[in-house]
This record gives structure tokens, sequence and C-alpha cells, in this order.
């Protein structure tokens, strides 16, 4: 398998956010686009990243005693700053894909903002991608 640059195999089409959105906004867009997570761009700036899981773990449990439009009046109040990551794990576009896998092993994560020389986010990468790489390569 030759050296494949993450930037061959990257989503270029990123939905972000940003620190102030609702999570039941961030929770939509990730239903909506059937994604699992969401750069978080505080003016430009890569400031963290929510996962879904993230999203589904601020919930409230099934045994809240809260009626359902307390609930939704506090879950749309909270802003994904207060469950996002901050300071995600990222990788160059002009890293291998290998260089990229290592990270997501390390780390514990399925995905990684691309970013550029400036630090741009400029894409995402996710172990989906990598698969279907993968896959590409073996039939070849």
């Amino acid at each position: 398998m030759k050296q494949e640059l993450v930037k061959n195999w990257m989503n270029s089409n990123v939905i972000t956010i940003s620190p102030d959105t609702a999570l039941p906004d961030a929770h939509r867009l990730m239903t909506e686009n059937r994604i699992r997570r969401l750069p978080v761009l505080d003016n430009g700036k890569l400031v963290g990243i929510v996962t879904l899981g993230d999203v589904r773990e601020a919930e409230p449990s099934n045994a809240t005693s809260l009626s359902i439009w307390e609930l939704n009046y506090l879950l749309s109040r909270l802003p994904i700053a207060e469950i996002m990551t901050e300071a995600p794990q990222t990788v160059g576009q002009d890293a291998t894909v290998g260089e990229a896998a290592h990270i997501m092993m390390t780390h514990k994560v399925s995905g990684l903002p691309v970013v550029d020389n400036a630090g741009i986010i400029v894409g995402i990468i996710t172990e989906s991608d990598i698969f279907r790489m993968v896959a590409q390569e073996w039939q070849s």
C-alpha cells in the first residue's frame, strides 16, 4: 500500500458550529447530516469538537423528575462550549493516512479535524474514510 495522504481521503465539506450553539441545534445538525462530530470554531479558529456521544451524554436520563417543557428549556440554553472537548487532536492535510490512524488509535478518537499549515480547518478524516481507503486499495 502506497503512502496515501490525508488530503486525498478527507471530507472537505465540514459542517462546523460555534461555542454558543445550543445543544439541540448541534444534535439536529448531526442528525440531518448523518454525522457524528462537529468541529467548534470561534472566529474561524478551531477551539473544540463535539461528538454525538457528547451530546447524548449531556441529555438527561429517563429517570429525571423534570417535565418535558423544563427539559427542553434547559437543553435549549446549554451551549456546546459546556460539553465540547477543548483543543482537539488534529492532523495536517499533508500527513499520511497511517499517521492519522496512529493519532486516532493513540488518543482513542474516531475522527480528526484536518488543518492546513496555518492551522485552519480544511476537512475531517474519520475511521470510515480510512476503511474506504483500505477497501479500495485491497480491491486494486
